[in-house]
């Protein structure tokens, strides 16, 4: 099987993914900073970096870039994070990394992430290429945008029931965030006929927060509360 360094400065998160990883027939090493990791990937050569971006020496977004930089990536390289942003996954995948992964991490996406970045070739930092317009799939989400899908900032700029929507990357990543999310949640409160409990549900938010979220997001409800029964 694979060797796979763990990199995380939290003891129990390490234990924990050890533990799972070598259930898996994987070989672990560990480290719990930057300077260790440094040492391990020089010492074993890993075939994949499971690599957390807050820590208390170098952050692991930093620390990929300068592995980019010196021609290092010679491993894909999984970043994680509790506190993770679209920011971060789409800055951590220009430089390298081919998934996020955002704590808590279920025992079905780790493995799901580590099997998919094991059969790919080592992810390598390349500057991104000019592209002013994209197409992407509706079905594209918050959760395969930090989890390894297609982790690009977008910005809706067509809303509907088109297997498609046309996606303008011309503009700055706060601005095309937010207008995903809005089109995100506006899809999904159409697909379930404005039930918030189902797009709760579905998008995996506590229902206070995701009035919060539609509330901040502009997000109109009176459409879809006329149709929706009140749920």
């Amino acid at each position: 099987m694979a060797t796979i360094l763990v990199v995380d400065d939290e003891l129990g998160i390490r234990a924990l993914l050890s533990e799972i990883l070598t259930d898996e027939g994987h070989s672990v090493e560990l480290a719990e900073n930057a300077a260790q990791a440094r040492a391990v990937r020089e010492r074993v050569r890993p075939d994949l970096v499971l690599l957390d971006i807050w820590m208390p020496d170098v952050d692991g977004v930093t620390l990929l870039k300068e592995w980019g930089s010196a021609a290092l990536l010679t491993m894909p390289v999984i970043m994680m994070s509790g506190h993770g942003t679209i920011d971060t996954a789409v800055e951590a995948t220009k430089v390298g990394a081919i998934a996020f992964l955002e704590k808590p991490i279920t025992l079905q996406k780790l493995l799901r992430a580590v099997e998919q970045a094991l059969a790919k070739p080592a992810s390598r930092a390349a500057a991104p290429t000019a592209q002013p317009m994209m197409r992407v799939e509706s079905s594209l989400t918050v959760e395969s945008v930090m989890t390894g899908g297609a982790m690009l900032p977008v910005a809706p700029l067509v809303l509907g029931p088109q297997p498609e929507q046309l996606f303008e990357l011309d503009r700055p990543l706060r601005e095309a965030r937010d207008a995903f999310e809005k089109s995100y949640f506006e899809f999904h409160l159409a697909k379930e006929n404005g039930s918030m409990t189902r797009v709760a549900e579905k998008t995996g938010l506590e229902r206070t927060h995701l009035y919060r979220k539609l509330k901040q997001l502009g997000v109109d409800l009176s459409r879809n509360k006329r149709g929706a029964g009140g749920n």
